[in-house]
């Protein structure tokens, strides 16, 4: 199995920490490069190799999950890293508007951690045997 690049965007320490132990008891080998914001993940990936996946926070300080969306998507060079919204918004605006900038998914953050491992799991499935990453 190869390595998925995993780009992880979110403000919240625990978020992070919970994305990482997920990732670590799936069977899929994974790096996971960490942002806290959309303007320190666009610095990451300035400054490294292309991640193959990024997952995306929308509720974060500095510049948001959407601001975020619309400079990557402007990029010839990154706008067509697929994207995951990982967020506790459930709002139709936001989901409408991550779908127009071209995301490939939007999931709610569940409350139990067997729902989120089963969702992160499954997206990790999904992309990990997907042609398009690479």
């Amino acid at each position: 199995m190869r390595k998925l690049n995993i780009l992880f965007i979110d403000d919240d320490e625990v978020e992070r920490m919970k994305f990482s132990r997920v990732c670590r008891q799936t069977d899929h080998p994974t790096e996971i490069i960490e942002a806290t914001n959309g303007e320190d993940a666009l610095e990451k990936l300035k400054n490294s190799s292309l991640s193959q996946l990024i997952f995306l926070d929308l509720n974060m300080p500095k510049m948001n999950g959407i601001e975020f969306l619309e400079i990557l998507k402007a990029d010839e060079r990154l706008k067509y890293i697929p994207i995951i919204i990982l967020s506790s918004s459930d709002n139709m605006q936001d989901l409408k508007r991550c779908y127009e900038l071209g995301i490939a998914g939007y999931i709610l953050k569940p409350i139990r951690y067997e729902d989120y491992s089963k969702n992160i799991t499954t997206m990790l499935d999904y992309w990990t045997s997907s042609e398009l990453v690479g």
